[in-house]
């Protein structure tokens, strides 16, 4: 009796294990996002939305990478070259610069590997589609809120406007600070945006570019323009610490907590803010929908824009900013 109680009960566990493989799981779509820089606010926030994308979709797996400062670009491109030899079954990525993931890029497509861009354009387009902020129109916005600011206060379009940019060579910033100099050209000929002075993408070199062009041209120095957030927080760190927001008008791109406090509190004048949480929301969902067959790399538009937010001194309180200045407030997982 034992012994036929003993086969009957190894048959049953045979069929639940056989049960449990035929009922087992899908894989799981693996998605690599990898941003530029650990150590950004902006970036983080990029992750929010890839996450929360995962955390609503059972079938995706999101693992993040990304070097600690947007400087290291050959660590990015190492990441990169690594994440492509683990073949995931895509990769949504924000190059630092218009050329370091270019061939990277290149053979993860090759291997079948879908590629989707946030921010940054690369030298290649063999990626599927970018979703990114009109840099370009973005910069002109906030060059437009800067006369218009000196106007209000009765200040005479005359003189110069300070440019402090993260790094050369990124296509993102230069679009920004394009579409800035560009419009004080057309709009007011007597203002000159002076030769952009690089910060390393490090705060305390942004803050100490500010002093120095201060110091330089403080008998012409109208304002500032500052083209990503860890320039702006520098900025951001100068006009609070020497008084100057009654003095110079000051515009920034982004929405690090020193940028929007300096708003608040009167020192700056405006920021350009950007929807990182859309770029990774949407990358994610467009590797999700080329893997399940919904989409086709051809449906999509090479360029999409994400938008930008012009939040001032005048709107930076009001409730409808409040995820658009802090998008880990959308946080779900």
């Amino acid at each position: 009796m034992k012994k036929t109680l003993a086969i009957l009960l190894a048959a049953l566990m045979l069929v639940a294990s056989f049960g449990t493989f035929a009922f087992a799981e899908e894989k799981a779509i693996e998605i690599a996002v990898i941003i530029k820089a650990t150590d950004s606010d902006f970036w983080q926030q990029l992750l929010v939305g890839a996450l929360n994308y995962d955390f609503e979709n059972e079938e995706v797996h999101v693992t993040t990478y990304g070097p600690t400062s947007e400087a290291d670009t050959a660590e990015q491109a190492e990441i990169l070259d690594s994440v492509v030899v683990a073949h995931p079954d895509g990769i949504v990525l924000a190059p630092t610069l218009y050329d370091n993931c270019t061939a990277g890029i290149e053979a993860a497509v090759a291997a079948g590997i879908p590629v989707v861009i946030c921010d940054n354009m690369p030298s290649t387009d063999v990626f599927v589609t970018e979703y990114a902020t009109d840099s370009y129109a973005a910069g002109a916005e906030l060059a437009k809120l800067f006369l218009e600011e000196l106007e209000k206060r009765g200040v005479e379009p005359k003189g110069t406007i300070g440019l402090i940019s993260a790094m050369a060579g990124s296509d993102t910033l230069l679009k920004r600070e394009n579409g800035f100099r560009d419009y004080i050209a057309e709009n007011a000929a007597d203002i000159t945006v002076l030769e952009p002075q690089y910060a390393d993408n490090d705060i305390p070199t942004a803050l100490t570019a500010a002093e120095d062009i201060f110091t330089a041209n403080k008998d012409t120095l109208l304002g500032y323009y500052a083209s990503n957030n860890c320039t702006g927080d520098g900025l951001a760190q100068f006009m609070t610490e020497h008084n100057m927001g009654d003095k110079l008008v000051a515009v920034v791109f982004d929405s690090d907590e020193a940028e929007i406090n300096a708003i608040r509190d009167g020192y700056m004048l405006a920021t350009a803010v950007q929807s990182p949480y859309n770029m990774g929301y949407l990358g994610c969902q467009t590797i999700y929908d080329l893997v399940k067959g919904n989409t086709k790399a051809e449906d999509y538009e090479k360029f999409i824009d994400t938008g930008a937010t012009i939040v001032t001194t005048e709107n930076v309180n009001d409730e409808a900013m409040v995820g658009v200045i802090d998008p880990f407030t959308l946080k779900k997982y």
